[in-house]
């Protein structure tokens, strides 16, 4: 594994992972194949593309055998042989497809993560590991980036293995993206409107936000009892994040959010009266077409004369 000093970190952490559709629907359907959904195990795969320095293009996988015991997680099995065999055939297919790193579906990293990934440096002199949450459960997207290195410290220190996390993106070509479109228009449910569908969206938005929040707080709260180091990147970027709040307790600008509430919830106030007007003249519009219809045919009406006629005797009766 390569020493990395902090300026090859820091030139590392800019390139930019690019993952195809198909290759997510490759590892899901890998995943659903082998796991069930009960099941905490996670399946491992090849990760195939071009390696252009900034950029590294994930265009293509194939899954590999592997086992591991989920009581010890430094006991594994992974076939390398398979590998061998798997990317001879690739080659013979497309040369262009270079095999680039590994993938699996965490969905977080693991133990092992280190051994396996010095395992693919036998193929790769810099492998990218990709993991692909195949349950997720807020919104965003479902891989992350990671590339192993060695950081030597600044202080002279023993140097440590670590992965570094790197940004990930979705990406694809003219074909893929007519073959999503489809994919999509197939599986859309057409009794949901709308309205509802940004409705769930936003909820679901709001909930990975949400998600995000509870983990920068458990970060902080982490490095505030000595839990975990100092990371000046992460609190920067926190303290950006936080100078782009705005002031609530500027007088205009609460005046601004209010004016702007009321606006949408008089809109809402307006619909629900509407819904109650249409929903009042339906019914008179029933009630008048009964009406009319009992008018054109007097034996209905003489039935049923006579059904309330016997009713009221049988009442009578009891």
């Amino acid at each position: 594994m390569v020493a990395t000093t902090t300026e090859q970190l820091t030139a590392l952490s800019t390139t930019t992972v690019v993952v195809h559709p198909l290759v997510l629907l490759s590892v899901a359907d890998h995943h659903a194949r082998s796991i069930s959904r009960s099941s905490n195990k996670r399946v491992v795969g090849v990760l195939l593309g071009q390696d252009n320095g900034k950029t590294v293009n994930v265009a293509n996988s194939f899954g590999i055998p592997f086992e591991e015991d989920e009581k010890d997680s430094k006991t594994w099995f992974l076939d390398h042989n398979y590998i061998e065999g798997m990317w001879e055939m690739f080659k013979k297919v497309n040369a262009r497809e270079k095999m680039i790193g590994w993938y699996h579906t965490g969905p977080k990293l693991r133990a092992s993560d280190q051994e396996i990934n010095d395992l693919f440096k036998r193929f790769i002199a810099r492998p990218v590991m990709v993991i692909v949450d195949v349950r997720p459960q807020t919104v965003g997207i479902p891989t992350d980036a990671y590339f192993a290195v060695e950081e030597i410290k600044d202080d002279g220190t023993e140097t440590r293995k670590t992965f570094l996390h790197v940004p990930s993106a979705i990406e694809a070509e003219e074909a893929e993206e007519i073959g999503v479109e489809h994919l999509l228009r197939d599986i859309k449910d057409s009794t949901t409107t709308t309205l509802s569908t940004r409705v769930a969206e936003q909820l679901a938005s709001l909930r990975g936000l949400q998600s995000r929040l509870t983990d920068i707080r458990n970060y902080l709260q982490d490095v505030a009892r000595g839990k975990m180091p100092v990371n000046h990147q992460i609190v920067y970027n926190l303290q950006d994040a936080l100078n782009l709040l705005p002031d609530l307790n500027d007088s205009a600008l609460t005046q601004s959010f209010s004016s702007t509430t009321n606006d949408e919830l008089l809109v809402v106030y307006l619909s629900s009266l509407m819904r109650a007007v249409i929903a009042l003249h339906a019914l008179v519009d029933n009630k008048a077409s009964i009406g009319r219809t009992e008018l054109e045919d007097p034996e209905k009406k003489e039935k049923k004369e006579g059904e309330k006629e016997k009713d009221a005797k049988e009442t009578k009766a009891e």
